[in-house]
């Protein structure tokens, strides 16, 4: 009886060693990572968007400018050692290489075919200006014609501090699509405070997460309910801060002095206040 217990009791601590192996959490490969600790914008992770046109009639050119792109090294009184800002400024009558004219400048920058990624986890560190208007975004978008290439919010905001949304834009959801959630701070916090944005991104799923809390969690099936599911395909990284448009407008309503920016917003800017300030970026994998 006593050797029968023994070896009932072996295999009891045999399956709860399996199952706890089973249950820890699989090894993350880093498949990008910037903690912007130079002195400018490495360029051989990061292109720098220059439009001549603007689309989603936003009111800004973007430019490649250290007035709206630029690191801060040893920034530790803002909560972060080293930083890279986004800043919306006040240029009026600015003439991009369309010859269109505009009287906001901008920064977008992007990853495309220096680190592109199909499934894993990409996450930031970010903090950002409130104001009607200011439509800062993390993203991933596929290579090809938009919506059919597949498109990743990871994080939005047009100004209204209480929240961000998480979107998906593809073949017969985009623009305004189904596929969007609006995710609201818990009182006593906002958009301008530190917060870690991130989707966690699979073969079947895309779940999006604040600060390692699940927002919103889209299936393959629910997005088939709508088109073609357009994330198999590798998606480079997006930081851009965008000023006024339609989805800030049709939030706000505002059609003056700008569409979709306020008057307040636009003294922001013209204050110089009117920043996007990221901490660091990552892309991880599960290791094999």
């Amino acid at each position: 009886m006593k050797r029968l217990h023994l070896t009932a009791l072996v295999a009891v601590f045999t399956i709860t060693a399996a199952a706890a192996q089973q249950n820890q959490p699989k090894k993350a490969d880093t498949v990008f990572f910037e903690d912007f600790n130079q002195k400018a914008l490495d360029r051989t992770k990061w292109n720098v968007e220059v439009t001549g046109n603007t689309v989603n009639d936003e009111q800004q050119a973007y430019v490649d400018s250290a007035s709206t792109i630029y690191l801060l090294n040893n920034a530790g009184s803002d909560g972060a050692k080293n930083v890279m800002v986004l800043k919306a400024v006040y240029h009026p009558g600015y003439i991009s290489n369309k010859n269109k004219k505009y009287d906001f400048l901008s920064g977008r920058i992007n990853t495309q075919h220096k680190m592109e990624f199909t499934y894993g986890t990409a996450s930031a560190r970010m903090k950002m200006a409130a104001g009607a208007g200011l439509w800062p975004a993390f993203w991933a978008l596929g290579n090809g014609k938009w919506p059919d290439c597949g498109e990743i919010d990871m994080m939005e905001t047009v100004g209204d501090s209480s929240w961000t949304s998480n979107a998906l834009h593809g073949p017969g959801y985009f623009g305004n699509t189904p596929l969007a959630y609006r995710a609201f701070f818990p009182a006593g916090t906002d958009v301008t405070q530190w917060h870690v944005y991130s989707v966690d991104w699979t073969h079947d799923s895309l779940v999006f997460k604040v600060d390692g809390k699940v927002t919103y969690n889209v299936t393959r099936a629910m997005v088939e309910k709508y088109g073609r599911w357009a994330y198999d395909n590798p998606k480079f990284i997006i930081l851009n801060f965008a000023v006024g448009g339609g989805y800030p407008a049709g939030v706000n309503k505002v059609k003056a002095p700008y569409f979709g920016i306020s008057d307040t917003t636009v003294n922001k800017i013209k204050a110089g206040q009117a920043k996007v300030v990221v901490d660091w970026v990552l892309v991880t994998k599960t290791a094999n």
